[in-house]
């Protein structure tokens, strides 16, 4: 017993120290979501002050991640060979290789930014984060301005991109803890969305800039997204909270990576968001590579990764209403057959039905996006309330829910790092996309099965709870 009480009162003293270093005039103290009183009267318009400028700053991330994506059709040789019109001369492998490179380390950098969050704070970490966006867009200036750069030192600076791409687990492990738990899916979905759609704005805007008043000039690419960085740094400080409740510990990330649950939907969330980054990198380079229409992409490429932005809080708000498994459900029976319609389009050199298919495709990952993020929130408010439903437990569990998102959101990133070099792979090797193509077919009706079988099948916890 004194051993226990020992402990205990170790803990209290941990606890005590954590919220002292807290106190500030951006901490809050004391954060009730569930409490409908709470709610109406303050947190409802704290917690959306803090989504908007949450939604800003990972705007301005996913458009630096992805930048690379848009870059590389004006470096990258045209069908007869000739270089592209910036003096550079990548292959289509090469091309591919940097929105890769892009899109893994931006998954990897998702599991310290996941921890970042409970360290420093939600509001603290987004100020650093957006300050840290300075250095791939100055690096990307630097390097694509010069065609003599070599391919190494290209691969090196579109890494940095990566920094944009942790973001995201920061944010919405952030976002998280001021919802409650009937709005967590509509409020994760706008700032998923809105970040995401950071990708369509930069592949819309960046061709019309580096090709403003004549000739083309790659650098201002990465000029473009300075003072946005400023920006959001400057806005997250002045504007947001860090929250108490996320506590400056560690454990409940790596508790939620003892829940089979968590690794489960990693897999689903590498079908969902994994095929929506990795198809968004690679599509303006695929349009270039399997028609040779480098114009087109960059002219409507943008579409895609628009389209499925905004379908994003779309399948949250759906998942809301009917449960989150039965709409990821859906999903994936819409990708098996957008990648089939796909399939059939390189087969018969199909250029409209190809851009209708991806377009299809886009939107199955938006949505299934939105409805895999509510999964997980729900999944862990059901462990709470088996464990017994108490206050502390369920505080517990919101913890390990915003650690898992962040875990989740890093495994399913990486699906962005292999869906190009897949495409690289195929192009190499069979001088066409199609076998790429029929593993994604097989992939999703896989996944399908898988969520099936875990969160919607009748007799087991999760399906009878309607996940």
């Amino acid at each position: 017993m004194a051993d226990t009480a020992t402990t205990s009162e170790s803990d209290a003293a941990t606890e005590s120290r954590i919220v002292a270093s807290h106190h500030g005039s951006h901490w809050i103290e004391h954060w009730e979501p569930e409490d409908p009183t709470f709610w109406k009267e303050q947190g409802k318009g704290i917690a959306t002050r803090n989504l908007v400028f949450s939604i800003f700053a990972e705007h301005i991330g996913f458009s630096v991640w992805l930048l690379w994506s848009i870059v590389v059709v004006q470096m990258t040789v045209s069908a007869t060979g000739a270089a592209a019109p910036s003096g550079f001369a990548l292959s289509t492998s090469q091309a591919l290789t940097l929105t890769a490179v892009a899109s893994g380390v931006g998954a990897f950098l998702r599991l310290p930014y996941t921890f970042a969050v409970p360290i420093f704070g939600g509001r603290n970490w987004t100020v650093v984060s957006a300050l840290l966006l300075l250095i791939p867009c100055g690096l990307m200036a630097w390097a694509v301005g010069n065609p003599d750069t070599p391919f190494w030192a290209l691969v090196l600076v579109a890494a940095t991109a990566g920094f944009g791409g942790g973001n995201f687990a920061s944010s919405m492990a952030n976002i998280s803890f001021f919802y409650p738990e009937k709005e967590k899916g509509w409020a994760l979905g706008l700032n998923a969305a809105g970040g995401n759609v950071g990708v369509a704005v930069a592949q819309k805007v960046v061709p019309l800039v580096v090709a403003a008043g004549g000739g083309l000039a790659l650098a201002r690419a990465g000029y473009l997204y300075i003072p946005f960085a400023i920006l959001a740094a400057v806005g997250a400080w002045l504007f947001m909270d860090n929250l108490s409740e996320a506590k400056a510990d560690v454990k409940p990330v790596l508790q939620s990576l003892r829940h089979r649950d968590t690794w489960i939907m990693s897999l689903l969330y590498i079908g969902t968001f994994g095929s929506f980054i990795g198809y968004s990198a690679a599509f303006p380079s695929l349009l270039k590579a399997v028609f040779d229409r480098g114009d087109i992409a960059l002219t409507w490429a943008f579409l895609g990764a628009g389209i499925g932005s905004v379908a994003r809080p779309l399948g949250g708000r759906l998942s809301d209403v009917i449960g989150g498994a039965r709409v990821t459900l859906v999903s994936f029976l819409m990708l098996a057959l957008g990648a089939s319609a796909a399939l059939w389009s390189v087969q018969n050199k199909s250029l409209t039905v190809f851009f209708v298919s991806f377009m299809f495709l886009f939107v199955a990952t938006g949505i299934g996006n939105g409805s895999t993020y509510r999964m997980i929130s729900r999944i862990f408010q059901i462990k709470g309330q088996d464990a017994g439903g108490a206050p502390e437990t369920m505080v517990q569990m919101r913890r390990q829910a915003a650690g898992a998102l962040g875990i989740i959101s890093s495994v399913g990133a990486f699906g962005g790092f292999v869906v190009p070099l897949a495409y690289a792979w195929s192009k190499d090797h069979y001088g066409n996309i199609q076998p790429a193509l029929k593993f994604y077919i097989a992939f999703f009706v896989v996944l399908l099965a898988v969520t099936w079988i875990s969160y919607v099948r009748r007799g087991t916890r999760m399906g009878e709870a309607g996940v």
